[in-house]
């Protein structure tokens, strides 16, 4: 067309271009007759396009990078800092995190089959599971830290306190609902408590309760990485995010928030994988 345009104004356009493009496109393909292609297409194409979004915006206006560094910035970052990356993955999220949601969901469960068998559990402990769930992290971080040390078994601890009361919760209203006539049933087989909770009370439960570990996967990574904002070794990924930032390297603290993001998605993945192939019977798993 002969026209020459300031490179400011070439990337708002290639922005907009991109947005309207990939809205389109994904229009189109949630139409489509295979209920399987929108499943995978649809998100990846809509993180691709924020993706080129947020890089045309950042050089289009000219963002300074230590505000909001460009994605190409971040994945350069990304790449030269591996080894970082991976010392820091393994102190907060699999020992701090994992071993803090095993401990505290696990305890929970079994806290759950209490209540189940013994009444007047559920009065007295429900409402401390409430309380316990109600302290601000900001303010147990600190006494944690002083009690277990600057290493991830501080974290692991703060992790259970927060995970303990939402599996416990979840747990505790899937053993109460029951069919009634299903423990008519039971009971007309003369079945034991074991065998009503075995083959009764346990698998109607599933649903809630791999609700609640849904819940507490992503409730273990924020309280790990926030927990570590209060004292910690020199590693760890909430350590990185509180030193990177007073260095103002904002490139290295969103690298890691992307390592933080994919852990807590493909673990959660993982779990409603799991929860899909042992509650298969169940309505919302019918397609």
């Amino acid at each position: 067309l002969g026209l020459s345009l300031e490179p400011k104004t070439t990337f708002l356009i290639l922005f907009f271009i991109i947005w309207l493009g990939g809205w389109w496109i994904n229009i189109k393909i949630s139409n489509y007759n295979d209920a399987n292609l929108p499943r995978f297409i649809v998100p990846s194409l809509f993180g691709i396009v924020i993706l080129l979004m947020w890089e045309l915006a950042v050089i289009g206006l000219q963002i300074n990078p230590i505000l909001l560094p460009a994605p190409s910035a971040i994945a350069l970052k990304f790449s030269r800092s591996l080894d970082i990356l991976w010392i820091d993955f393994v102190q907060t999220l699999v020992k701090g995190a994992l071993s803090g949601y095993i401990l505290g969901c696990g305890a929970a469960f079994l806290t759950a089959i209490a209540i189940d068998k013994f009444n007047f559990l559920k009065r007295g402990l429900l409402p401390l599971g409430n309380f316990i769930s109600a302290l601000p992290i900001v303010g147990m971080a600190p006494i944690f830290v002083m009690w277990f040390g600057f290493d991830w078994q501080s974290k692991c601890a703060i992790v259970v306190v927060m995970v303990y009361f939402p599996m416990l919760v979840n747990s505790v209203q899937g053993l109460e609902l029951i069919d009634p006539s299903r423990q008519d049933l039971m009971r007309t087989y003369s079945a034991s408590y074991t065998q009503t909770l075995i083959k009764l009370r346990l698998p109607s439960a599933l649903p809630f309760i791999f609700n609640g570990l849904k819940i507490c996967s992503t409730l273990a990574l924020i309280g790990a990485i926030v927990a570590e904002f209060f004292g910690s070794p020199i590693k760890g990924m909430g350590f990185r995010i509180s030193s990177e930032v007073g260095r103002f390297a904002l490139d290295m603290v969103w690298a890691e928030i992307f390592v933080a993001a994919v852990a807590g998605c493909l673990f959660y993945g993982l779990i409603a994988l799991i929860e899909k192939r042992t509650t298969f019977w169940h309505p919302s798993q019918q397609k």
